[in-house]
């Protein structure tokens, strides 16, 4: 991505989209213990120590996965980002980790977003963690990378932090990732068609943003209460 004065294109916000869902992921896998915690290496990014997984296994699906983010990010296909974790024995969907991804198009600023009955919801085949051309417009603010990593730096101190709200998770869990993409995009053969996972009389809990100018991811999570699940 070049020093942190750089102005960022199309082809940096993609990077940067990219490795934030690999990192909020990783964050996410550690911080509920869907993975064991020796799994897991310490790096320094955004300012701050953030969770990386050794798991050759994990590591080469989540490669797979943001290679196929980076080729919809750059044609703007790319809606939402949510990492599902469910009970492996009750097989209830129990949180869902969401990252809406708006579009600066119009060369003014605006966010363009498209609404849900225009969507396709894509969920690769493969699941883990059993086991325990532009075409966006030319005219917008410039923004740096440092300002950009410092707006992450506070999503992933959320993500942390969410150990203080959320229910226990009192069962083994795995995980899923859906992907939201525009009708038109192109889904290699490997994706499949999934239903949404919603979570029923589920609380939300909104958290922090961030824009690269031609990107703008929001972040929210939504889980099953404790006491709807404890029978």
């Amino acid at each position: 991505m070049g020093g942190n004065d750089t102005v960022i294109t199309l082809k940096g916000s993609v990077e940067i989209v990219t490795e934030f869902f690999f990192t909020a992921i990783n964050s996410i896998l550690y911080q509920r213990g869907i993975y064991q915690p020796e799994t897991f290496k310490r790096e320094a990014k955004y300012g701050l120590t953030v969770l990386t997984t050794t798991d050759e296994g994990l590591l080469s699906y989540l490669g797979q996965v943001m290679t196929q983010m980076e080729s919809w990010l750059t044609y703007g296909d790319v809606q939402r980002l949510v990492v599902v974790v469910s009970g492996i024995d009750s097989g209830e969907t129990l949180e869902r980790w969401q990252f809406n991804v708006s579009i600066e198009d119009d060369g003014c600023g605006a966010l363009i977003s498209v609404n849900d009955e225009n969507q396709n919801i894509s969920s690769n085949v493969m699941k883990l963690g059993h086991s325990s051309g532009d075409k966006l417009g030319k005219k917008r603010q410039s923004k740096t990378v440092k300002e950009v990593h410092d707006e992450i730096q506070a999503i992933i101190r959320q993500i942390t932090a969410s150990v203080t709200f959320l229910p226990l998770l009192n069962e083994p869990c795995s995980f899923d990732l859906l992907i939201y993409t525009n009708k038109n995009a192109v889904v290699p053969q490997k994706w499949l068609d999934s239903d949404p996972r919603y979570i029923m009389n589920s609380q939300e809990v909104k958290l922090r943003s961030f824009t690269t100018s031609f990107h703008q991811v929001d972040s929210m999570v939504t889980y099953k209460e404790a006491d709807e699940w404890e029978l």
